[in-house]
């Protein structure tokens, strides 16, 4: 999985040295939110892991509504691209 993250966020990095654009942060989340919810699956009684999965989705959410506002290009790109929304 860290591998699968790491291979996203390289897609979507803006530059050689980004680590906090929304795209690479959006795209290693998205990639976390996956295998979570996969776990989920399997051990549906893990709340834990239930709140953590909630909180990273809301914490994506917050970026990608910061994307839409600030350039609609890189959204709309972004989405496109990870599948998401």
């Amino acid at each position: 999985s860290k591998e699968r993250v790491d291979e996203l966020r390289a897609k979507h990095r803006r530059h050689e040295k980004d680590t906090g654009s929304p795209e690479y942060q959006v795209a290693g989340m998205t990639e976390r939110i996956a295998y979570l919810t996969k776990h989920l699956q399997q051990h549906p009684k893990d709340f834990s892991t239930r709140r953590g999965l909630v909180a990273l989705v809301n914490k994506r959410r917050r970026l990608l509504n910061y994307l839409s506002r600030e350039d609609t290009g890189r959204y709309t790109e972004l989405v496109a691209s990870l599948g998401v929304r």
